[in-house]
């Protein structure tokens, strides 16, 4: 999906509004962003066959809260507007995900792991994506995540062919869209969005969820999924209003 855009990149000609960065100084930070995304999808979904995908979805939904926590370890604050986002999209998110009594299990820690993992994932995208063309940063880390992804399979799994036939639209939906697509846009997103913004505003993947099973599979609705819908929402606003009054002041 990004290989022709990565080719045309290279060969563009570098003006003031594009940059040609060296694959040399690409290449580490690919690498390491690549790796935990590979890290926190694994973990996720080892832990989803412990637990149930309401738990699982509120628990890796905490990267909310754990964003601004890392930022603190290198000094870049968020406002308390940005913090009392996070936190109404948390409790929006319990609303929504956890319907029944809610004990830590083992699946619960591996998704908790993970959810540090895409914590840390935003975090490093945020701070990679101003430095780099946005599909060669993508492009590279999604490499890296195949590769070990692959070097995984092939230790832990037993893969067939009829087993690859029977989950081809689910392999090329979750290849193609979800990361080809998904995550490419948050790379582009992220060379100027702050990262506890932009964990809030992705925490929404939980709202487009439970209102796609509504209206598609005719999953059932509550009230309390309502309001769980409506205190992320306004959390993802909270955060950026206070942000916006302070740059049309200045």
């Amino acid at each position: 999906v990004l290989a022709p855009f990565v080719i045309r990149a290279r060969r563009s000609k570098p003006n003031e509004h594009t940059r040609v960065p060296s694959f040399k100084n690409l290449l580490p930070g690919s690498a390491l962003a690549g790796t935990i995304l590979f890290g926190g999808a694994a973990l996720q979904q080892m832990g989803m066959v412990y637990t149930s995908a309401g738990k699982a979805g509120f628990i890796t939904g905490l990267y909310v809260i754990l964003v601004p926590l890392i930022a603190i370890f290198y000094k870049k604050k968020s406002q308390i507007n940005t913090w009392a986002g996070a936190i109404l999209a948390t409790i929006g998110l319990y609303l929504l995900s956890v319907t029944a009594s809610f004990e830590m299990e083992w699946g619960d820690l591996l998704v908790l792991i993970g959810a540090f993992l895409w914590a840390l994932h935003v975090t490093v995208i945020g701070w990679l994506a101003p430095k780099h063309e946005a599909s060669h940063l993508a492009f590279f880390q999604f490499i890296i995540c195949a590769l070990l992804s692959l070097l995984a399979a092939g230790i832990f799994e037993t893969v067939t062919w009829q087993g690859l036939q029977g989950g081809v639209w689910t392999l090329l939906y979750g290849g193609l869209l979800s990361v080809g697509v998904g995550y490419s846009l948050q790379v582009v997103a992220q060379k100027n969005a702050h990262p506890a913004h932009a964990a809030i505003i992705m925490s929404l993947e939980a709202v487009f969820a439970a209102l796609g099973g509504w209206l598609i599979l005719n999953e059932q609705f509550t009230t309390r999924g309502f309001v769980g819908c409506g205190l992320m929402l306004s959390g993802m606003i909270l955060s950026q209003i206070k942000l916006k009054r302070i740059e049309s002041i200045s």
